[in-house]
């Protein structure tokens, strides 16, 4: 029972939490004892609140998980962890990440509530609204980066924000085009996919590749980001950037039997060492330049 719970929480899915981690890093604060704590208070508190979200979508969609090739063998389509259970267990998860976040101060306590209202609106309502869905995806991550700007303390940047939203929205919507991928079976598994077109999503992704990649390389070309890190450097980034799109393209037009393309994407061995890459560039140039 306790490793079903264990796996309930996705563990895989809590990388998606280092958005929480950009803000204090990228305000060359990362070194600061007091602040470094409380974003590892705030990444805890939001796999805390995202656990209890998958909890949360996997009871709701308990029937159609058990029909899927791969949610099959999660917890609680499966029957190792009884929907009653599961439900207390979501509960108590929620509880927790709320009880936490009060701990990092009010302004944070508001954007963890509005990052699990939106969720519950999302696994109620939100994800059968075409378009609305991938948008929920995306501002999930900008709750992140919020949440990381009142943990450690800094403003909110702008491009980080604008950046944020254009990735994540890119990549909600490569999901949505890789599950396009199972044809006439998709419905059946998430009814909002009869809504979307496939050409339409895949023109859509490309265009909104285009915009991330062209809002980075203004990010990195900004004035302001070239005093405020001393280093005109950045613009050494963006070839990670660009080969990260294209790789992340090229997962979601391989056939995944049923596999996510996010999921796909962390075991891509050419995708993470590209990550590594540009992580290590990144924090060179922020830190050591």
């Amino acid at each position: 029972m306790l490793v079903a719970m264990l796996k309930t929480l996705r563990p895989h899915q809590w990388i998606k939490n280092v958005f929480v981690f950009a803000p204090v890093v990228f305000a060359q604060e990362a070194d600061t004892v007091s602040l470094l704590t409380r974003s590892i208070s705030a990444v805890l508190v939001f796999c805390i609140a995202a656990g209890a979200v998958y909890t949360l979508n996997d009871n709701v969609d308990v029937e159609k998980g058990r029909d899927h090739p791969v949610k099959k063998n999660r917890p609680i389509a499966s029957g190792r962890l009884p929907v009653r259970i599961a439900a207390a267990y979501m509960a108590f998860l929620f509880a927790i990440s709320v009880a936490g976040a009060v701990f990092l101060g009010i302004p944070f306590t508001l954007i963890a509530v509005a990052y699990i209202i939106q969720n519950l609106g999302y696994s109620f309502w939100l994800k059968n609204i075409v378009y609305v869905d991938v948008t929920c995806i995306a501002s999930g991550f900008l709750f992140r980066v919020l949440a990381g700007c009142f943990a450690a303390e800094v403003v909110p940047s702008f491009w980080l924000l604008v950046c944020t939203f254009l990735l994540a929205l890119f990549l909600a919507l490569g999901k949505r085009r890789g599950e396009l991928k199972a044809g006439l079976e998709a419905p059946r598994h998430r009814s909002v996919l009869k809504s979307y077109a496939p050409r339409t999503v895949t023109v859509l992704m490309y265009v909104v590749a285009v915009l991330t990649a062209a809002a980075y390389t203004a990010w990195t070309l900004a004035p302001h980001t070239q005093e405020f890190f001393e280093t005109r450097w950045f613009v050494a980034t963006v070839p990670f950037v660009l080969f990260g799109l294209v790789r992340f393209t090229m997962i979601v037009n391989k056939r995944l039997e049923g596999q996510s393309p996010t999921e796909a994407m962390l075991r891509d061995w050419p995708f993470i060492l590209n990550i590594v890459l540009w992580s290590a560039l990144t924090l060179a140039l922020i830190y050591f330049y």
